[in-house]
């Protein structure tokens, strides 16, 4: 049984069970802890690179994780698609990581605050309506999909650092794995 983490901390509470919004907070924040552990180990001089002239830049993949979350938020509150245009991460220039995390502290927070709002319920009631855009999905569904958006992008940005030269381990590293881990993974660590 999967204990709440706040049930778990409060000296003689009673053990209940993780309510859906604490599950899906729980891997939010994992998510953003690796994710935040890997941005930060772009070299600076490397915020810039790309892969390809067609593909992000190293920051501009931070921006779209932060600001796809915020967008993420909005159509969750209005239950459809929203436009990118009333992105409040539209237009700024691009000046470092700690600069994009801080900017998106409040949005971030705000995201947190509205999951955990969410009736048990209505992780299963509510429906996203993106037809726009061919699917509708359920309200849990929809935010897990937003988490793992952010995950697949931060094993983009861990191919992106193998590619310019940031070492093999210290790349699994930034992933959260411990040196053990890496050297008894049965697969080879590449990126």
């Amino acid at each position: 049984m999967l204990k709440s983490p706040a049930a778990s901390t409060e000296r003689g509470s009673r053990n209940r069970r993780m309510r859906p919004a604490d599950v899906i907070l729980l891997n939010a924040r994992e998510v953003r802890r690796r994710s935040e552990i890997a941005w930060r180990g772009i070299p600076a001089d490397s915020l810039q690179w790309k892969p390809d002239p067609a593909a992000r830049s190293a920051i501009e993949m931070v921006r779209h994780v932060l600001e796809g979350e915020y967008l993420y938020m909005q159509m969750a509150k209005e239950r459809r698609s929203v436009s990118e245009d009333r992105s409040p991460f539209a237009g700024r220039p691009f000046v470092s990581v700690d600069d994009e995390l801080a900017f998106a502290v409040p949005f971030r927070k705000e995201f947190e605050r509205m999951v955990g709002s969410f009736a048990d319920d209505d992780f299963e009631s509510i429906v996203i309506d993106r037809a726009d855009v061919g699917y509708k999905r359920q309200l849990g569904d929809f935010l897990l999909r937003a988490i793992y958006h952010e995950a697949v992008h931060c094993g983009q940005l861990l191919g992106y650092l193998r590619t310019i030269g940031v070492a093999r381990t210290a790349a699994a590293t930034l992933a959260g794995m411990s040196r053990k881990q890496i050297n008894r993974s049965p697969v080879p660590m590449t990126f």
